[in-house]
């Protein structure tokens, strides 16, 4: 019998459950998406030749793979012999990203930083002058008489959450929404005048996160990163929040603002492919 040599698969197939079993595998199907993933921004356009040593298969089976995707409507055919990827190609992702709510797509990426990487992992988003909580992974953050699930609020004035996103909106609206609500001191570190709200504002727009520590609850130190539309304009963002004693300040904006950075920038992408259909959450 002949062995169908695994080294052409993907490496997401080799990876995947039960491809360790050869019967688990079709190497045929892996072989196609491996075609597909071979067009890149850089070879937008490709011939036979060239996707066969992309992929590393031989010239007969890339030809073969890549008229059945041409048959399928995957691909297109150019002039000179070449193909390029259709538009039809869309449509497997796009229905991925806007099957599912927002706080959907966030709920994996939140939840693998708890506990490892921080005691609380949150999505919210502005309403009015509140942050609205979308998505909530909390590994103990409750017995600081902290109590946040998803469809609770917190005022945005003094959560991080809040911060990140009005920091990328126009001042005429941070102004709105911070003085639409009563501000005060919900430990000795909350920031309730308006000027020290507006430079914090700014500062956490040149830098890209927002950062509380103690200001919202005491014990409790949060980062957090704005989530945008295709428009760049800030929808709602996502924080990691680790009890005081865990790291200090700067331990926690060392080890969690990359992370929290790319979460954002993972569920900014989702929004911009799926043209912002991906709604927050699902009121129906």
């Amino acid at each position: 019998m002949t062995q169908t040599n695994t080294k052409h698969l993907p490496e997401s197939a080799r990876r995947a459950p039960g491809s360790d079993n050869p019967k688990n595998v079709v190497h045929s199907v892996a072989k196609a998406f491996a075609v597909l993933k071979a067009f890149q921004p850089t070879s937008p356009v490709m011939t036979v030749s060239e996707v066969a040593a992309a992929t590393d298969l031989d010239r007969g089976t890339a030809y073969r793979l890549l008229n059945t995707l041409l048959g399928l409507g995957y691909l297109t055919s150019v002039p000179s012999k070449r193909f390029r990827l259709s538009l039809k190609c869309l449509e497997l992702g796009f229905i991925a990203l806007s099957s599912q709510d927002l706080w959907e797509h966030a709920a994996p990426l939140l939840e693998d930083c708890v506990p490892d990487v921080a005691d609380a992992a949150s999505l919210g988003t502005l309403e009015g002058s509140d942050i609205l909580y979308l998505q909530r992974f909390d590994n103990g953050v409750a017995r600081h008489n902290v109590d946040i699930r998803p469809g609770r609020r917190v005022q945005a004035y003094a959560a991080a959450l809040g911060h990140a996103i009005l920091a990328f909106l126009p001042e005429t609206t941070q102004i709105q929404v911070l003085e639409g609500t009563e501000r005060r001191k919900l430990s000795e570190r909350t920031l309730t005048e308006l000027p020290d709200l507006l430079a914090r504002l700014v500062e956490v727009r040149e830098r890209g996160y927002a950062v509380s520590d103690g200001e919202n609850a005491y014990g409790l130190r949060t980062v957090a990163a704005p989530i945008f539309n295709s428009a760049k304009v800030p929808v709602a963002a996502v924080s990691l929040t680790v009890d005081a004693s865990r790291m200090t300040i700067d331990e926690l904006v060392a080890t969690s603002s990359p992370r929290v950075l790319q979460i954002a920038a993972t569920l900014s992408r989702a929004l911009a492919d799926s043209v912002d259909t991906i709604p927050l959450t699902n009121h129906s």
